[in-house]
């Protein structure tokens, strides 16, 4: 709402008092946080590009991860920093607010804010005349909700706490069924059950298990990236299994029933007679488990490789000799 009002005209060392609490808001919010150089956590130059990010990452990430050093308390700690400099360094905008910010980079746009705040009640008319705010209303909401009405010294800004980033290795055939695990997250035991069919990749956020919010604003969050470890004979693609069967040479021309493996134990298949090398036979249902989706999953398909005898006796020579003079006479 406007008012007709005489116009007013905010002094300079008001405003200037104004950014000085800003700024010593910040400060104190920053306090006791120590001063992590997201660079040297990764061992890169602050030139370094998004390859050169995502290979250090990879590389240290292996090395201190949590599965490996489970009774390192040291590892755990750099894990997490790894983790915070990825993040950090591997988003374009979050890394130019580091590199402009440093530790304070989380607070850039609250600065950006009262720097034009500053600039625009420093061009305020110096005479009479009408405004758009009258004193009661003339700091803007921005300083009223950071600072407090009446002219309070008083912080009233909540921050969300920071975002966590976790990268959770799982086996295949883990993956394939519902299950619990328990992380250890800033000392911190996180049980979570992680579902079947998880896919290689991909990201589940959990609310409210990052970092504390400041001032009582909302936890960060936990973003969990799965990293499927392929420990089955099984090449997967998507829900859908595939799988290669040797197969004899007496089996394939006579055909019989063989015995392949699945994720969920052995079935018993059925060759045809004269089955070629290469033929390839679906298993409906065999595949991995849908995300979300109990009792559904994909199809197994299996590709037979028909493997030649070796080591032939004399009497097996002759007899495929005898098979190859029949076959001559046919054509």
């Amino acid at each position: 709402m406007y008012y007709a009002t005489r116009a007013v005209t905010l002094p300079k060392e008001c405003i200037q008092k104004k950014m000085h609490n800003f700024c010593r808001l910040i400060e104190k919010q920053s306090r006791g946080m120590d001063y992590i150089d997201y660079y040297k956590v990764l061992g890169l130059s602050k030139d370094a590009g998004e390859d050169d990010i995502k290979k250090a990452y990879r590389k240290l990430a292996r090395k201190y991860h949590p599965d490996i050093n489970p009774d390192d308390k040291e590892a755990h700690k750099k894990f997490q920093e790894i983790n915070e400099a990825n993040e950090v360094l591997s988003d374009p905008e979050k890394r130019k607010k580091y590199d402009q910010y440093g530790k304070d980079w989380k607070h850039a746009d609250q600065f950006e804010q009262a720097r034009k705040q500053q600039g625009s009640y420093s061009s305020g008319s110096a005479g009479g005349g009408y405004h758009g705010f009258d004193e009661d209303e003339g700091f803007s909401d921005f300083f009223s909700s950071m600072f407090g009405g009446g002219g309070s010294r008083s912080s009233g800004v909540k921050f969300k706490g920071r975002d966590y980033q976790y990268e959770l290795h799982v086996n295949l055939t883990d993956a394939a069924v519902t299950h619990q695990q328990t992380l250890n997250i800033n000392e911190r035991k996180v049980r979570i059950t992680i579902p079947a069919g998880i896919e290689n990749g991909q990201v589940i956020k959990l609310k409210g298990y990052g970092g504390a919010g400041v001032n009582g604003g909302p936890n960060g969050d936990l973003f969990l990236t799965f990293v499927i470890n392929n420990n089955t004979a099984f090449t997967r693609s998507g829900n859908d299994l595939q799988a290669n069967v040797s197969l004899d040479l007496y089996t394939a021309i006579l055909g019989g029933d063989i015995t392949v493996d699945t994720l969920n134990g052995k079935v018993k298949l059925t060759v045809k007679p004269e089955t070629q090398n290469g033929t390839k036979t679906r298993l409906k249902g065999k595949g991995f488990p849908v995300y979300k989706k109990e009792g559904e999953a994909g199809d197994l398909y299996i590709t037979y490789e028909v493997k030649l005898p070796a080591n032939l006796s004399d009497r097996e020579k002759e007899l495929f000799k005898e098979l190859a003079d029949l076959s001559s006479k046919k054509q």
